[in-house]
């Protein structure tokens, strides 16, 4: 009897193969079949073979569908290529879709191109959409910084310390390159400050703080930036130091300093040239011995003008002796 035969062994290897095929197709199915059909029955037109490209290309899937599906249920019509290149990109896929549809709903004109623009510049797109429909106060100065007020001097030298709060909306064609709110803030308090400043007196800043924000609104201080200045409204308007008096103490403090240095200067002055005279009248004293001397020896002066001249010497400090008042013990 003949043996039976085993089956050929390229034949069990394609088997293998196919069978090893089957089950990877079978994985992946089963891997993407929530995904796949949550996108079809929601017309989001996603093919499973996009599936399997962004799961090689390590895109989020789940994001990528979730979003798509998102911005088909508002009426916004994008396509998995752009989202996918907006993922790869290092965009923040949800945040540009649910920013998108916020300006769809309020009628700002938004384009994905400029969507993505600005959320790869690394801006938040839908808070400043959020902002663009609903406008926020930003707080002048901040007190982030750690200063409460503004402080500004009038020109009758009285301090006022003032707050501001600046009502701003998100100005989107501008959103790209243009200044944040710590440049808004700057500008504001400049405007304070030069308004303030300007002022002849302080009670007329007082008397009408709308002054302040009519002046500062009307210098166009947004320009430039990312933001669209509604208004600027004065929180509190405070009275501070008088300024212009402590000036005027420390200038007259430094006038009497230096008035003072200048007299001790020439006091200095006048002793030193009475010590020169004194000195002058020390070395001719000493010369006069030499020059009775010599009047001796030539015969110009004889003993009795000699004795004379004692007698007048003692009799002149007797004189100075008696006109000098007693010090008192």
């Amino acid at each position: 009897m003949q043996q039976p035969q085993g089956m050929d062994p390229v034949l069990v290897g394609i088997l293998i193969v196919v069978g090893l095929a089957a089950l990877v197709f079978v994985l992946i199915l089963l891997k993407f079949a929530r995904l796949w059909l949550q996108a079809y029955f929601s017309r989001a037109d996603i093919k499973l073979s996009e599936l399997i490209g962004m799961w090689l290309r390590k895109v989020d899937a789940r994001g990528i569908v979730l979003s798509k599906i998102t911005a088909i249920q508002a009426g916004l019509e994008l396509t998995t290529k752009d989202l996918e290149s907006h993922y790869l990109a290092g965009g923040r896929v949800p945040n540009v879709v649910r920013a998108l549809i916020a300006a769809n709903r309020a009628n700002i004109d938004l384009t994905l191109k400029t969507a993505t623009a600005i959320d790869l510049a690394g801006r938040d797109i839908l808070d400043a959409i959020q902002t663009s429909v609903n406008p926020k106060v930003i707080d002048c100065p901040d007190p982030k910084k750690g200063k409460e007020t503004i402080d500004a001097v009038a020109q009758d030298g009285i301090q006022l310390r003032a707050k501001a709060r600046v009502t701003v909306r998100t100005n989107i064609q501008r959103l790209v390159g243009g200044a944040t709110e710590e440049t808004i803030i700057a500008r504001v308090g400049e405007g304070i400050v030069t308004t303030i400043g300007s002022a002849i007196t302080y009670k007329s800043v007082l008397e009408n703080p709308d002054k302040i924000s009519k002046a500062v609104l009307s210098k166009g201080l947004d320009a430039g930036t990312a933001f669209e200045i509604l208004s600027i409204d004065i929180a509190d308007v405070d009275v501070g130091e008088n300024v212009g008096a402590q000036l005027q103490a420390a200038q007259a403090e430094a006038d009497m300093r230096r008035a003072k240095a200048e007299a001790e200067k020439r006091r200095a002055m006048a002793v030193a040239r009475e010590q020169e005279m004194r000195a002058l009248v020390v070395e001719n004293e000493s010369k006069v011995p030499l020059a009775i001397a010599e009047a001796f020896q030539k015969g110009n002066l004889g003993i009795m003008d000699y004795y004379r001249l004692k007698n007048i010497g003692a009799d002149t400090q007797m004189r100075e002796s008696i006109a000098k008042p007693k010090k008192s013990e």
